[in-house]
């Protein structure tokens, strides 16, 4: 939706006073205020068009600085009111006072800011209303637990090799020992037991 430009109403206020009230002076003090110090302010028609002017200035500024609140349209049209108000003060003598110059400033102060204001929105991303007002808390830092030293796992005992029997190594002599004597047929003739040795031979 575009957004109606605030500075056009004291500029059309101006205008009127011109073309349909030429007798009305913007000189002339409007009202009397008395200060608390005893002097009298006399206020005219052309001090209040500027302080309208400059309060709808502010608000044109504020309704601005919101995230996408003024488009490519308003930025137009903010250019075109201070155009038209620079042509008048230049070529209309009615046109050509301080207080028609203040206000077409004003309205040159409008475009400028709100063309200020897109461009820092473009450099910077848009933060939404409530992200806005809760302030940004430093990340607490994160630290990696150390892992604990896991208990060495205790290997299988080995299986018991199986126990051979022992041998007893035999010797030769040992063999020969134990080796059974022959067995002759004739008691007699048994090794150890008297046997008559053979008979001598005579002698020749």
């Amino acid at each position: 939706m575009v957004g109606f430009p605030l500075l056009l109403i004291p500029l059309a206020i101006y205008n009127i006073i011109v073309f349909l009230m030429p007798s009305v002076s913007l000189a002339d003090p409007v009202l009397k205020l008395t200060l608390m110090s005893g002097t009298e302010w006399p206020v005219t028609l052309s001090d209040m068009l500027l302080a309208l002017g400059i309060v709808l200035l502010l608000f044109e500024i504020i309704k601005g600085a919101r995230p996408g609140a003024k488009f490519l349209t308003d930025h137009l049209l903010s250019l075109i009111i201070f155009g038209a108000a620079a042509a008048e003060f230049v070529l209309w003598p009615r046109f050509g006072t301080s207080t028609y110059f203040l206000l077409a400033l004003l309205a040159m102060a409008d475009f400028l800011s709100g063309i200020t204001l897109r461009a820092r929105r473009g450099m910077a991303p848009a933060v939404s209303g409530r992200a806005a007002r809760v302030p940004m808390e430093a990340p607490e830092p994160q630290f990696e637990p150390v892992p604990k030293p896991s208990a060495p796992v205790a290997a299988p005992a080995p299986a018991p090799a199986p126990v051979e029997p022992i041998q007893p190594k035999v010797t030769p002599a040992d063999a020969a020992s134990a080796a059974p004597s022959p067995v002759v047929a004739s008691p007699e003739l048994q090794p150890g037991n008297g046997a008559p040795s053979a008979p001598d031979t005579p002698p020749r």
